[in-house]
């Protein structure tokens, strides 16, 4: 099959550019979940849920929560810059900055956000079976604490609230949730 010359070079062009963001595929070819803050799926400045992506950040809610996600023991890192689409130069009003699990809501206007609105503008799934690359085995469900109590409702519906402690887990094993203390002056 033959491709027209337009099509190949709109191709090496996207290749190259998910590159320069740090995009590269996985060995099996697909694009990996988690890079950077820039993820495949991951909204690119357009609006999403009511969440606009303004050149600042807004004034009106500043709370910040934080999040951990194992995948059978070993976590996951939450990446620097989510929300933060380098094409755009803005901010979504849920976004980190830094990869220690950092959440910032800083948002022009008042209401609730919750952890669903924070994994759509990371681009990755969540499901009672799934949170970005973390899967529960067959049949089972992940793990979820907030604020070191179980919680067994849609993960997505969790309110992301000032300080709030998320730790989500896919085992075996499940490790003590960690207690996340280090709030400084957040």
């Amino acid at each position: 099959m033959t491709y027209p010359l337009s099509s190949i070079a709109a191709i090496t062009t996207m290749v190259a550019m998910a590159a320069a963001v740090g995009l590269r595929p996985s060995p099996t070819g697909a694009a990996s979940p988690v890079q950077g803050g820039v993820q495949a799926g991951a909204p690119q400045g357009e609006a999403v849920g009511g969440i606009s992506c303004d050149a600042m950040e807004g004034a009106i809610l500043h709370i910040h929560q934080h999040l951990v996600v194992f995948d059978h023991g070993k976590e996951i890192a939450i990446p620097p810059n989510v929300g933060q689409p380098p094409a755009r130069r803005c901010l979504y009003w849920v976004h980190t900055h830094t990869p220690d699990g950092i959440v910032h809501i800083e948002s022009p206007t008042k209401r609730t956000f919750t952890l669903g609105d924070f994994f759509m503008i990371w681009g990755q799934p969540l499901t009672k079976t799934q949170a970005s690359i973390a899967k529960a085995d067959k049949g089972t469900s992940l793990k979820i604490w907030v604020n070191g109590k179980p919680y067994t409702g849609d993960p997505r519906k969790i309110q992301m609230t000032a300080h709030a402690d998320i730790v989500i887990e896919a085992g075996p094993p499940f490790p003590k949730p960690p207690v996340f203390t280090n709030w400084g002056s957040l």
